[in-house]
């Protein structure tokens, strides 16, 4: 686990390293609305963007306003730094301005200085429809695959792609496997360690990473437990955008076990695999796949809505979950509306316990998030107390 944890440690990790050292190209994300999979195609590969050990945000502060998303001001800040250098090329889509103006500043500010970067966008949909699945499809050809084609010389035909998501869903595979550790009452592997897999998973060339997970996987597979678990109780934690390993680490240092997450850069989703058929365009049916499993705010559509909260509920249903932790990241403006409105109907129409928080983007050791889930944690184990008793 250490060896994952010091890939975490820099953007530029080792893996990525040796894969751009082998002549490949890095393309950097950071939205589900983009697929990870056609990043993936030939001579490129993917790697989501993180900003970790971040300190001051003063700079991008000064460039974007005090009132705009941390993690994307946090980002910019780490570009201004010089730390994105290393990235060929950005994929980006717009779906929120905080995001947006990040990659705006990027490119005037010139953050990277190789010749045949660039820096790419995508529209993105409020709802799903036949004809809003054709305008991403043509998004993605035009500005996405033709434009890695002319830069980097990237194979881009329906055999290259088949191939991205024949590599896409082993690791999928074997991540679902490793989650599936999670619906045991007292599993191998604890949320803080299925998070970092999870990131490493996203940050890391897909064909380097996944031999490792699956070794990890085989020595999960023997791992001996306790007797009984040294957990008070199984939280669900769902929202926006999670990178900060702190965050897991807080939560279940003080007894609450991580079974299940949905949240950006978790593995629902992202981590299923993409069932492809041979009747049908291929890019198609991958544009369709990330719009249907997307479980953005930004859709506003009402089965969309419903999906998200029923996606919770299921989720600590299967996971076997005593509550939910229901996060945002501050003055992310979609999640904003999300999170209160989906809290109070999960407490009041569905019966579950639900802490909802906002916090910063590196949570580091915040003693107020840890005194919020010690309450919860207590919160959870009177519950179940006086439900024995009941």
């Amino acid at each position: 686990m250490i060896e994952f944890e010091n890939l975490l440690e820099d953007a530029a990790n080792a893996l990525v390293r040796k894969a751009q050292e082998d002549g490949q190209y890095a393309v950097g994300y950071t939205c589900y609305h983009m697929p990870e999979v056609l990043l993936n195609v030939d001579n490129c590969f993917s790697t989501r963007i993180r900003a970790p050990r971040t300190g001051s945000i003063d700079i991008a502060t000064y460039y974007m306003s005090n009132y705009t998303c941390e993690y994307a001001r946090s980002l910019l800040e780490r570009a201004i730094e010089g730390g994105y250098e290393y990235l060929d090329a950005i994929a980006g889509v717009d779906a929120c301005s905080a995001m947006n103006r990040c990659y705006e500043h990027m490119e005037i500010l010139k953050c990277n200085s190789k010749p045949h970067f660039f820096v790419t966008h995508t529209d993105v949909p409020y709802k799903i429809e036949e004809y809003t699945i054709d305008q991403v499809m043509i998004q993605m050809r035009l500005r996405v695959l033709d434009v890695m084609k002319e830069k980097f010389g990237t194979d881009t035909s329906d055999a290259a792609i088949y191939e991205a998501v024949k590599e896409h869903n082993e690791m999928c595979r074997i991540m679902t496997e490793i989650g599936e550790y999670r619906k045991l009452d007292n599993p191998p592997i604890t949320g803080y360690e299925y998070h970092v897999l999870c990131l490493v998973s996203y940050c890391c060339p897909t064909a380097l990473i996944t031999p490792l997970l699956r070794e990890t996987l085989e020595e999960i597979r023997t791992r001996e437990v306790d007797a009984v678990s040294p957990y008070r109780a199984r939280v669900v934690v769902a929202g926006s955008e999670i990178d900060d390993l702190d965050f897991t680490r807080i939560l279940e240092e003080v007894g609450a076990l991580v079974v299940a997450d949905r949240y950006c850069y978790g593995s629902k989703p992202g981590r299923e695999v993409i069932e492809i058929n041979e009747h049908e365009d291929i890019l198609r049916q991958i544009c369709r796949h990330y719009m249907k499993t997307s479980e953005c705010a930004r859709y506003m559509a009402a089965d969309k809505i419903q999906q998200r909260r029923d996606t919770v509920d299921a989720l600590a249903k299967n996971f076997r979950a005593d509550g939910i932790v229901f996060e945002q990241m501050k003055y992310c403006d979609f999640w904003a509306f999300e999170r209160p409105l989906a809290s109070h109907i999960l407490a009041e129409e569905y019966g579950w316990p639900v802490l909802s928080i906002d916090r910063s983007y590196n949570v580091r050791n915040s003693g107020q998030l840890r005194t919020r889930f010690q309450a919860f944690v207590e919160a959870l184990e009177i519950k179940k107390i006086q439900k024995g008793k009941g």
